[in-house]
C-alpha cells in the first residue's frame, strides 16, 4: 500500500558544533528566520512551519565516510526566489559546490559551517516533465546560472532590500548515503511507502509520493557497505515525515511491524530507522 499522496518531508534536525555560528550562517546567507531558540537549540523556517532543528554538540565527533546526510533540499516557490537565493550566496561570496538542471527542477549546491549538504531549488511545472516509456526523465544537466543572474539582477533595481526566504518555502526533499541499494529501496518502498520514481545503475535511487520526482534519495557514494556514523556526530540526527492523519500514520506502523523493524511509536509519531541507520520520524497533521 503507498504512502498517503499527501505525505511530504517535514523539518530536519542536525547536530551541529556552533549553534551561533550555524544561526549566522542560515540567517545571513540563506535567509532563514529563528522561529524559537532556547540554550542548545533552535528552531528555523521561514515564517510558518520549523523547516530546520539545529541541536548543539560543541564534542560532536564528525562523521567521515559514513552513511547519514548527503544534503537536505530546499524547496523555493519559484525561479524568482532562487534567482534571489543565488544573488544572496554571490553577495555574501559562499563557497558554492555546484549548480544543475535536473529538467523537473533547477538546483544550486553548498555546505553549511559543518559541512552539512544543502540544496536549493526550484520545481518546474508538472506539465512540463517529462516522461519516456513511463519513467520520469531527470538528469544533471548544467544549469543556465547566467538566466539566473540576469533575473537577480534585474529584480535587484526593484527590489534592492533582502527579505529572506519566501513565504511558502518548504523541505522538498532528503538525499541519503546509505550502505546498500536494495535494503534501502526494501524499506522506503515495501515499509514506508514510497514508489521509485528513478534509479542511477547500482548506486542512486529515488523515491516520492503522489507522483513527485522525488521526496527520497539514497546513494552510495561513500561506498558501498558504508558503516554508520559514530553516535551523536555531526549531521543528521533525524528528519520528519508529515502525513495528514493518524491513520496513515498506523498504515505505515502496522508495515514497519509486519516487516519485524522496530519502531518507537506514541500519539501522532513514529520513530523509526532505515537499514543505514538514518531515523525517520514519521508525524500525523491532523
Amino acid at each position: 500500500m503507498p504512502i498517503h499522496p499527501e505525505a511530504a518531508i517535514g523539518a530536519v534536525h542536525l547536530t551541529i558544533a556552533d549553534l551561533h555560528r550555524s544561526i549566522a550562517f542560515y540567517e545571513d546567507k540563506l535567509g532563514f528566520t529563528v522561529h524559537r531558540r532556547q540554550p542548545g537549540t533552535a528552531a528555523l523556517g521561514a515564517g510558518g512551519n520549523d523547516l530546520l532543528v539545529l541541536n548543539e554538540s560543541p564534542s560532536a565527533p564528525a562523521a567521515g565516510r559514513t552513511t547519514g546526510l548527503y544534503h537536505f533540499a530546499i524547496l523555493v516557490p519559484s525561479r524568482l526566489e532562487l534567482a534571489r537565493s543565488l544573488r544572496r550566496l554571490a553577495e555574501r561570496r559562499v563557497p558554492m559546490q555546484g549548480f544543475s538542471d535536473h529538467l523537473v527542477s533547477e538546483a544550486m549546491y553548498l555546505g553549511d559551517p559543518d559541512g552539512n549538504g544543502i540544496e536549493v531549488y526550484r520545481d518546474r511545472p508538472r506539465e512540463e516533465w517529462q516522461y519516456v516509456n513511463g519513467q520520469l526523465r531527470m538528469a544533471s544537466d548544467p544549469l543556465d546560472v547566467e538566466s539566473l543572474l540576469r533575473e537577480a539582477e534585474a529584480d535587484a533595481e526593484l527590489n534592492p532590500e533582502w527579505r529572506g526566504l519566501a513565504a511558502g518555502t518548504r523541505i522538498g526533499h532528503m538525499h541519503l548515503r546509505v550502505s546498500f541499494i536494495e535494503d534501502t529501496l526494501e524499506f522506503y518502498e515495501q515499509v514506508l511507502g514510497f514508489s521509485l520514481t528513478a534509479r542511477y545503475g547500482d548506486s542512486a535511487i529515488f523515491l516520492a509520493a503522489d507522483g513527485y520526482h522525488h521526496h527520497i534519495a539514497a546513494n552510495t557514494w561513500a561506498g558501498v557497505g558504508a558503516p554508520r556514523p559514530p553516535r551523536g556526530a555531526i549531521g543528521l540526527d533525524h528528519f520528519v515525515v508529515e502525513v495528514p492523519d493518524q491513520a496513515s500514520l498506523d498504515e505505515v506502523a502496522q508495515r514497519a511491524d509486519a516487516a519485524g523493524i522496530m519502531t518507537t511509536q506514541s500519539v501522532g509519531l513514529v520513530r523509526v530507522e532505515d537499514p543505514s541507520g538514518n531515523v525517520v520520524l514519521l508525524k500525523a497533521r491532523g
